[in-house]
């Protein structure tokens, strides 16, 4: 009896640990976003990441590009919502994610984090992010 626990109990955490997290990392841009009139004309530089968690039934079969998220759409994507000025990142995040979702039916849950490099804002700040995450 204490076998059959045990190999329940492996199979369960295989099943748990079994997941493919895509990570695009620091996708660099030059956008036009913020509250301010000099932001939409002179611009900043971006860096945008973003996680991707396929549905759980989702496995990798064949080696094809088909089977998963095209990262290269993924930096497409990214980047058109990006040359897109809004006042707040916020926005940005949002559309990005609702982009990402509506292009690719494996993604379960998305992560976006978008980050505005030396903000002109008041003290010797590196730059501002947001992070949002959303799941089907």
């Amino acid at each position: 009896k204490k076998s059959k626990l045990n190999n329940f109990f492996l199979v369960i955490k295989n099943y748990l640990c079994f997941m493919y997290i895509i990570h695009i990392e620091n996708i660099r841009t030059r956008s036009y976003h913020g509250c301010l009139p000099e932001e939409t004309v002179i611009g900043g530089d971006y860096s945008t990441d973003v996680w991707i968690k396929l549905k759980d039934d989702h496995k990798i079969k064949n080696d094809k590009l088909d089977e998963t998220v095209d990262y290269g759409m993924v930096t497409k994507i990214v980047e058109e919502e990006m040359m897109k000025p809004s006042k707040l990142i916020e926005t940005v995040c949002e559309r990005i994610i609702k982009r990402l979702f509506n292009s690719f039916k494996t993604i379960k849950k998305t992560t976006v984090k978008v980050c505005k490099i030396c903000p002109p804002i008041e003290g010797d700040v590196e730059n501002v992010s947001v992070v949002i995450k959303k799941e089907r």
